[in-house]
């Protein structure tokens, strides 16, 4: 048998073909059901158990040479065709290739990043996947803390002191505990919560955190900075107004709301009557979560605060569903090439 295989393999490397049509016959001759090829696998079953391994062996090895024989040849047939090919003319021009947009995300981000560049905030980057310390103990986050909790937060199963950041605040703690300040810097990045997948939720999304520390920061300097960012991003006439909260890294703690963009505050669906639209949340930097960053909380004081990208982008572009954002919808998409 392993002489047939021989003469076989032999036979097709030294094939040469005329036309696809030979081709063709050739391959019935050696690979179809009753080809030479598929006689060889059906005789193997009687070869003696000790020679079944090199024989099986060089039975693989000719049907793969087969195989690539054929699609050699028919790819050399095949290429010769297009170019006799009297349809096609090569004098035509290209067809053009559609120019694709930044993604609406990428959009409102790069904005927020410019905006704040231009008070000389920095840009910081860190880990999606976080130890426990930098997402909460370090943020003032008490053990019993709702954030905590398992609805929540996505922890890694085998150590359940890491888990996927729930906030980018993480960032900055890793920027305080490796820098002196004064310290100006946002950190823009993807979050994750442990959310039903809604029109206003999911389990995944984008946020920006900025922090300021520096010898008498006050609550002046945080409310004149998000003016500024709110004026820029929405328009001159923007109004704000900060609201109370309560917040374990900030005392005090306050959520700031925008003047509505669509009505200029006279009330619609969009702000529910309201005539105004949470955007962030925001406050000074509690003391404590300063001597958690070894910065002499006497010395310095600073402030933070934290907005959704998604919740920008709704707002800004009218969209009410936030999976648009997740889904690669091109028609969707494609609303947003003309900005650059």
């Amino acid at each position: 048998m392993k002489n047939r295989i021989e003469d076989l393999l032999s036979e097709i490397e030294t094939f040469a073909a005329d036309n696809k049509e030979h081709v063709e016959e050739f391959r019935i001759k050696i690979l179809s059901k009753k080809g030479k090829v598929t006689e060889l696998f059906e005789e193997f079953k009687n070869v003696a158990p000790e020679l079944r391994k090199e024989v099986g062996q060089k039975l693989n090895e000719l049907k793969n040479k087969a195989q690539e024989k054929i699609n050699e040849l028919k790819e050399q047939f095949e290429s010769k065709d297009d170019v006799k090919n009297p349809n096609i003319d090569l004098t035509l021009p290209a067809e053009s290739i559609g120019i694709g947009s930044r993604h609406p995300l990428s959009i409102v981000r790069n904005q927020i990043v410019e905006i704040f560049s231009r008070l000389g905030f920095t840009v910081s980057d860190g880990p999606e996947v976080e130890d426990d310390w930098h997402n909460f103990t370090a943020l003032n986050t008490p053990a019993d803390h709702p954030a905590r909790d398992m609805q929540d937060t996505f922890y890694i199963s085998e150590d359940p002191d890491i888990v996927l950041r729930t906030q980018t605040s993480s960032v900055q703690v890793h920027i305080m505990e490796n820098s002196k300040p004064p310290i100006r810097t946002i950190s823009p990045g993807r979050v994750y919560r442990n959310e039903a997948i809604s029109a206003r939720a999911h389990c995944q999304f984008h946020q920006v955190e900025g922090l300021y520390i520096d010898k008498n920061v006050s609550f002046a300097d945080l409310k004149q900075t998000l003016l500024y960012f709110s004026k820029e991003m929405f328009g001159e006439e923007t109004k704000i107004r900060l609201r109370p909260s309560f917040f374990p890294f900030t005392e005090i703690s306050a959520e700031m709301d925008i003047s509505c963009p669509f009505c200029k505050g006279a009330g619609c669906n969009i702000c529910k009557g309201a005539g105004w639209v949470e955007i962030l949340g925001c406050g000074m930097v509690d003391p404590a979560v300063l001597q958690n960053c070894k910065i002499d909380s006497k010395q310095y004081s600073g402030f933070a605060f934290g907005m959704g990208v998604e919740r920008i982008t709704m707002l800004k572009y009218q969209v009410k569903d936030l999976r648009l954002f997740f889904e690669n919808d091109v028609r969707f998409l494609k609303q947003f090439k003309a900005v650059v």
